[in-house]
């Protein structure tokens, strides 16, 4: 991949919190990828907007759908639920579940607290997001393999290196 083609604000540059969420940038209808930050530790890369072409984009647009791709995606990351949603089931695994007391684990067994929303906690006060509109979801989706990969900066995200 050329690095003119790889957006650098994908890496670089302010990120935006998730307890700050919604955000007016994010495009409602738009192919893309987005990277998750903890700190300056790459956590995931993650691509929205499969089968998206740049005409369904432009399509949708025009229809005013409601939203699809980058926005419902970071938005579904920050509700938290794990239920469809990958990342939210790697943020319970692997960052929240080694926080938990004993007695909040069964709190969580006897159905007294609920594990989404713990998740939903550590996103708001941990995490934050960059993002990157691509023209089409297979220029999101190579972008998104890029990253995962570690061909930047020889980084993988810590959630889903592959």
């Amino acid at each position: 991949m050329s690095d003119d083609s790889f957006p650098n604000s994908l890496v670089e540059g302010p990120v935006n919190l998730f307890r700050d969420w919604p955000n007016p940038a994010v495009p409602k209808v738009a192919a893309g990828v987005y990277t998750i930050w903890r700190g300056n530790e790459l956590i995931y890369a993650g691509m929205s907007g499969r089968g998206l072409t740049s005409e369904a984009i432009s399509s949708h647009r025009e229809a005013g759908l409601k939203s699809r791709g980058l926005y419902s995606r970071l938005s579904s990351h920050w509700a938290g639920r794990r239920s469809g949603d990958q990342f939210c089931v790697y943020v319970a695994d692997r960052l929240v579940l080694q926080t938990l007391t004993r007695s909040e684990i069964e709190e969580i067994a006897a159905g007294q607290l609920s594990m989404d929303k713990l998740v939903r906690t550590y996103i708001h006060a941990h995490l934050g997001y960059r993002f990157a509109e691509a023209p089409d979801s297979r220029i999101a989706f190579r972008w998104e393999k890029f990253l995962c990969s570690g061909a930047w900066n020889g980084q993988r995200p810590l959630l889903n290196p592959h």
